[in-house]
């Protein structure tokens, strides 16, 4: 790669850690990136896991008050979200890489519409739930499972979809479940990027720049969540992922 190219591929990870820490969907900066530097989709999505890996480690290192006393829950879920994570990777390379670019303009475009909907979500996920001791329910198991599963296979929304999934099993803080959510995220992430590595389809050399600027982004995020206008910023990323979900589409059937 160029300087040009890894100058680039920094900038878009930093930006996809900022828009992951703000409204939560780092894909959507970080996968078309990975396209524009000339990835096919699958190693695109292959090598966009495996950068996203470092920001669930920035944010495990940043959220251990929000982590206190969950460690019952997290012992109980880790097992599930890395079956789950890879579950979804070997999905991924054992069905047809048409496959994958035929479905995957309609995944980005449902994560841009859920980016939209994001804050009527997190209003539906504070209804009362149960203490937060309490241990899930099988049909929440499912939908974890579920939602594990699509983080290995694509994963873009998919730490929207956790966040509300823990917040009709849990009475807790949206920082409580966040922090909770973003551990989750890693470990299915891990278990799908080592699928990757291993069957060497993931570009390592493209990865390391993309995995720092997500570093960066997703600590600088939080400073710069308090200063952006939210609605303007989701409604701006939401539109612009629907754009993006209808030429993926055109390509992939053009």
């Amino acid at each position: 790669m160029s300087a040009l190219e890894v100058g680039l591929l920094l900038l878009a990870g930093v930006g996809a850690g900022l828009v992951g820490s703000v409204v939560g969907l780092a894909s959507l900066v970080s996968y078309p990136a990975l396209l524009a530097a000339g990835l096919p989709p699958v190693v695109a999505n292959a090598t966009n896991t495996v950068a996203l890996v470092a920001s669930g480690i920035g944010s495990a290192a940043s959220s251990r008050p929000e982590l206190a006393g969950q460690r019952a829950r997290l012992v109980r879920l880790t097992p599930l979200f890395l079956v789950g994570g890879l579950t979804g990777a070997v999905l991924l390379v054992t069905t047809p890489a048409e496959a994958f670019e035929r479905v995957v303009p309609f995944l980005v475009g449902g994560a841009s519409v859920l980016m939209v909907a994001q804050p009527w979500l997190k209003r539906l996920a504070r209804r009362p739930a149960a203490p937060d001791d309490t241990k899930e329910s099988w049909l929440a198991l499912l939908g974890l499972f579920l939602v594990a599963v699509y983080g290995g296979y694509f994963g873009a929304a998919a730490g929207v979809l956790i966040t509300v999934l823990l917040g009709f099993v849990l009475d807790a803080s949206v920082q409580r479940l966040v922090a909770l959510k973003n551990i989750l995220l890693m470990v299915s992430n891990i278990a799908a990027a080592a699928l990757f590595v291993v069957l060497g389809l993931a570009d390592l050399l493209v990865a390391l720049p993309l995995a720092a600027g997500v570093l960066l982004g997703g600590w600088l995020g939080p400073i710069v969540a308090r200063r952006l206008p939210q609605t303007v910023l989701r409604l701006v990323i939401g539109v612009a992922g629907v754009g993006l979900a209808v030429e993926l589409w055109r390509q992939a059937t053009g």
